[in-house]
């Protein structure tokens, strides 16, 4: 199986993170870099560690430049899938596996048929930067799923696993340029009918620091208030993203994921009756009341229609 690292400036985390993927339980993996620009000792301290490793248990992506941590991981990704892997892991610089993590991603993928896509995720210990427990994240009170993927996503990164059938399928896709690489394999997996499996147990310590990509707020009414902060601009924008990238794309997803788009995409060039009905559409809605309410709030308020970048 292959572990995705891209690293940006990771100097202060990285020696724990790359700790943690050594103390996995399960041992037969191959490390595939790719590093985003760093101008700090990452590069060094990545050449390093990889000649502990050995022969054949790595694979490094050069960087041409800085493209953002969703095409770095993306990247990585494309090359994995080439290769036939097995399963591939997403991993962040900043955090430190639980050694259990593979072994439980593993394990929940190898229930599901190799033809059907399936992605495995998990819960996480919320940590601080010196990795003082915060609180654990939210767990999931409605199954993951399409419609659903379009409203929020549950996969985090840092705890993502895709078998070789998703792998291939997110790979042959083409992301917005507004959504993350963990979005946008949820969305793909779910909206091709595949499998979302998500572990209710943590298997990683996800730091929460200034330098995040992303962060998790440690409670429901600490993630609705970080929702109102962004406001609806910033959500309609991948929200709008997501659809036409979808729509582009409608031989890589299911034929109730075309018919469910397309109504969307309908949804959004009328008027508000339209809006008010496939606001209707079984499954269309986030994990929280409060948060389905906000979402429906800006899906009827928003005006102007985004295109890809």
């Amino acid at each position: 199986m292959a572990i995705l690292l891209s690293t940006y400036n990771g100097e202060p985390f990285l020696v724990e993170q790359l700790a943690s993927l050594q103390a996995q339980t399960i041992g037969d993996w191959v490390l595939y870099w790719r590093d985003d620009g760093s101008t700090d000792a990452t590069p060094h301290m990545m050449t390093e560690f990889l000649a502990t490793l050995g022969s054949g248990r790595f694979v490094v992506v050069p960087s041409d430049g800085r493209v953002g941590a969703g095409e770095s991981f993306l990247r990585l990704l494309r090359i994995a899938a080439i290769d036939g892997c097995e399963a591939v892991a997403f991993a962040d610089q900043d955090d430190v596996w639980l050694p259990e993590k593979l072994a439980r991603g593993m394990a929940a993928l190898s229930k599901v048929p190799a033809a059907t896509p399936a992605l495995y995720c998990a819960r996480q210990v919320l940590v601080d930067a010196g990795l003082r427990r915060i609180t654990e994240s939210a767990t999931v009170r409605h199954p993951p799923a399409f419609p659903a993927a379009l409203t929020q996503n549950i996969a985090t990164g840092c705890t993502v696993m895709m078998n070789r059938a998703a792998a291939g399928l997110v790979a042959a896709s083409r992301a917005p340029g507004a959504t993350l690489h963990d979005w946008w394999s949820y969305l793909m997996v779910a909206a091709a009918g595949g499998r979302v499996l998500f572990d209710a147990t943590p298997v990683v310590l996800y730091r929460q620091h200034e330098g995040n990509a992303m962060g998790a707020p440690a409670t429901l009414l600490l993630r609705a208030l970080a929702a109102l902060r962004r406001g609806p601009a910033s959500f309609m924008n991948v929200f709008l993203q997501n659809i036409a990238a979808l729509a582009d794309q409608p031989g890589l997803i299911s034929p109730a994921a075309n018919a469910e788009v397309a109504a969307i995409t309908h949804a959004l060039d009328g008027g508000a009756l339209r809006r008010c009905a496939v606001l209707r559409m079984r499954g269309l809605r986030r994990q929280t009341w409060t948060e389905t309410m906000l979402f429906r709030l800006w899906f009827m308020l928003h005006q102007q229609r985004c295109r890809p970048e």
